[in-house]
């Protein structure tokens, strides 16, 4: 890293760091995030100070009516643009996922359009390995790339980041509601996975939690009550 990267990433981290302490987290039972149109500006940024992980254990539940590529989770730090990547693409069944800009594709994961679908993805540091779950389904495990994700993270939802915090594209964005997200900074256990997507009693993520999130609102994004889009 470059001098003036490094002092980049400082500014940024000092930033997000007087950003997430003067916002003050929002229990968000029984809301949804609502992204409404094809856009490269709609879009909602979670906000953490947390700036190493070893492993990530990523869930949410999410309906869309899109057919084309989207980002579903886009975390970016100042050395990878694709720091930790969810990305659905149109091809029937293929879900993507990267982490420190490399990737795999897992097969076979068909998601049915305008239904409510509940995933989580696992990533380790140790050994690379990563694995979805779909509807209480679980993937085989991949190898991506085995090296902890390091710097200071921007985190979006709706967009996919071509480079840190921007240069998004409309024909990616993602349309639709997202609820109940939860990130943790190790990957939960099996049991605990299943908890969640039976929506029972599970340990809450410890860097994104939905009952206490903290996160800002860009473009056209909404927060509407979940009675309202079920």
């Amino acid at each position: 890293m470059t001098q003036q990267s490094h002092k980049m990433e400082k500014l940024l981290l000092l930033m997000v760091m007087i950003v997430s302490c003067c916002a003050t987290p929002q229990d968000l039972s029984d809301k949804v995030f609502v992204f409404p149109r094809e856009s490269k500006i709609d879009h909602v940024k979670l906000l953490t100070s947390q700036t190493k992980f070893n492993s990530v254990t990523f869930c949410l539940r999410f309906l869309t009516d899109l057919t084309r590529n989207y980002a579903l989770f886009s975390l970016a730090v100042p050395s990878y643009n694709n720091g930790f990547l969810i990305f659905m693409t149109n091809s029937q069944g293929v879900i993507k996922v990267n982490a420190l800009d490399e990737g795999d594709d897992f097969l076979s994961l068909a998601l049915a359009p305008n239904t409510w679908h509940s995933m989580c993805t696992t990533w380790r540091s140790d050994n690379g390995l990563a694995q979805v779950w779909l509807d209480g389904k679980a993937s085989i495990k991949r190898f991506i790339k085995a090296q902890p994700i390091t710097g200071f993270p921007v985190t979006i939802l709706g967009q996919e980041q071509d480079s840190l915090g921007g240069d998004f594209n409309e024909k990616q964005s993602f349309v639709g509601f997202i609820t109940e997200l939860h990130m943790w900074d190790y990957v939960l256990s099996s049991a605990e996975i299943d908890r969640y997507m039976k929506d029972g009693a599970f340990s809450p993520g410890n860097v994104f939690n939905w009952r206490a999130l903290s996160y800002e609102m860009n473009g056209l994004a909404l927060v509407e009550e979940e009675s309202a889009v079920m």
